[in-house]
């Protein structure tokens, strides 16, 4: 599987990394490494994150905790698609 990103997770990533490298450079590099592993997981192991019961179909919506952080995305038949990235003391709204 291959593992593909939506615009909106991709600002949650670049928004992530720039509020820790204000304060700590090498620590913003080091959660970018971690969230970045723990999605190629994802690769491998699609079915690693817990269903997220709300969505409209919970086999295929899913978030994966990374450290502080949830990522959640959808399983498709060929592809894993990350759909957003969330510190978990944020509004996920």
């Amino acid at each position: 599987m291959r593992v593909r990103y939506s615009r909106e997770a991709i600002s949650d990533l670049r928004r992530v990394r720039e509020f820790i490298e204000e304060k700590n450079p090498q620590a913003a590099q080091r959660v970018a490494t971690l969230l970045l592993k723990g999605i190629n997981q994802l690769k491998s192991f699609p079915g690693l994150g817990t269903e997220v019961h709300l969505a409209f179909d919970p086999e295929v919506i899913r978030d994966l905790v990374v450290g502080n952080y949830i990522v959640r995305y959808l399983i498709g038949s060929e592809e894993i698609y990350v759909l957003r990235v969330w510190h978990h003391r944020e509004n996920r709204l």
